[in-house]
């Protein structure tokens, strides 16, 4: 049934039985006695496939014909599956992709860290389509083809998809991407635009235009044309180090907004700020970790990787006082504007880098009832030794890599002598393999 030489095994399809799904949504078999990660494939399906690339241990392939279907399969509904880098689940049904997620969460959890849960809560999820708030658009002149490409890379490839709708992206840009690159291809600089960022508000939604080259006066024109047609707020970005002004509408507000109302709360972002991506999720998740961390009215609570004070601002509702730690000092400033802006008074906001913390800080010299993380993809390796003096009975651990999280679950329980009594996985990016995830650690 298979090739015996590995020049075979390049040009010529195979059939193969696929045994399991690797941590990034790929079909796994062996070929040959080699294994082999093989792009649309599921477990337990019998695919005609083709190798793609030869590593020294391992294959990498695509799907050329689903012989058997899975039942755990189903037709993708996005136009550009298959090419576009953005997606890769598509293929899967919702609750498998989530039952995937949860199974990758407790293996890695297991691998990397050597523990497991106590308890394992119910998933966090939401709508699967247009609940994408944040995003980065590649803009590409592809001169063979003599037109503007927008869009996320090819699957596996540097090179822009073709995109004309993303039904991950919220309707108001997602359904607006062909004219977006009609607008380009009207522009005289249409060659110097490279990227375009996306941020959406409750109310609003803003296109930052990146441009590596002054905009005259008529692309001023039509990009604002644009943006008053579709109700889009326009910025640019003259290449760095120039400010990013806004173009249209001409008014002061340079921030968008969104609510969570459970807490009366108004957070103001710049287009530029990082939020969650999943406006809807944001606010189980919210809910969630506070219900795990139990802020109590005698409480102090330390909330690390705060950002704009999205975790930070709910918290200071129930809590005595709460301290947020963020590297960036634009983002402090934020989270320091949107604790006046809903005349909050119970926090304190600091600058630290704590990817290279030091006894020196000064808020590492108090005692703490319970701890907020929420680091990026890199997770908390430096600042969780730290943590031991601290004195905290509950920390919740909110994290984008289940990798890293389980290697820091190892660190806080056998180290620090933490129990991790629970954990969930949230489902934040849906059709992606990008999982996130929960967990409350106890003394």
């Amino acid at each position: 049934m298979m090739p015996t030489t590995q020049s075979k095994l390049q040009n010529q399809p195979i059939t193969v039985l696929v045994q399991t799904l690797s941590h990034d949504g790929r079909g796994i078999t062996t070929i040959n006695g080699i294994t082999a990660f093989i792009e649309g494939a599921l477990p337990n399906e019998t695919v005609l496939c083709q190798i793609t690339k030869k590593h020294r241990n391992y294959l990498e392939a695509k799907t050329l014909e689903v012989i058997s279907a899975a039942p755990e399969r189903t037709e993708p509904k996005c136009p550009h599956f298959g090419v576009c880098g953005g997606c890769s689940m598509q293929h899967i049904k919702a609750g498998s992709q989530i039952e995937f997620k949860q199974q990758s969460l407790l293996e890695q959890l297991q691998r990397f860290g050597k523990v497991s849960p106590k308890e394992i809560l119910a998933p966090l999820t939401g709508s699967s389509w247009g609940y994408r708030r944040r995003a980065r658009l590649g803009v590409k002149y592809v001169k063979k083809k003599e037109r503007v490409f927008v869009g996320f890379r090819e699957k596996m490839s540097n090179l822009l998809t073709d995109l004309k709708i993303c039904l991950v992206l919220h309707p108001s840009i997602g359904e607006r991407l062909t004219d977006l690159t009609l607008l380009i291809e009207s522009l005289t600089q249409y060659e110097h635009i490279p990227q375009i960022e996306i941020a959406v508000g409750d109310n609003e939604a803003a296109l930052v235009f990146r441009h590596m080259r002054e905009l005259p006066a008529e692309d001023l024109d039509k990009l604002s044309a644009f943006g008053q047609k579709f109700q889009l707020s326009i910025y640019l970005q003259p290449n760095s180090p120039a400010p990013i002004t806004k173009l249209w509408p001409k008014d002061s507000q340079e921030l968008l907004t969104y609510a969570l109302p459970e807490y009366q709360l108004n957070m103001q972002f710049h287009p530029l700020d990082f939020v969650q991506i999943n406006g809807e999720i944001n606010q189980h998740l919210i809910n969630l970790a506070l219900t795990l961390l139990a802020p109590e009215p005698t409480d102090t609570i330390l909330d690390l990787f705060c950002g704009l004070g999205n975790f930070t601002l709910p918290l200071a509702r129930y809590a005595k006082q709460v301290t947020g730690i963020e590297g960036a000092k634009e983002m402090v400033n934020r989270a320091q504007q949107n604790a006046a802006l809903n005349q909050i008074n119970n926090v304190d906001f600091h600058t630290a880098n704590l990817m290279e913390p030091s006894d020196s800080f000064p808020w590492l010299q108090k005692k703490y009832d319970k701890i907020l993380l929420d680091p990026p993809r890199t997770g908390a390796k430096e600042i969780i030794p730290y943590l031991a003096k601290l004195s905290a009975k509950r920390i919740v651990y909110v994290s984008c890599n289940p990798a890293t999280l389980a290697r820091d679950a190892g660190e806080l329980v056998y180290k620090l002598g933490y129990t991790l009594k629970k954990a969930a996985v949230i489902n934040m990016f849906p059709h992606t393999n990008h999982i996130e995830a929960i967990a409350l650690f106890e003394k």
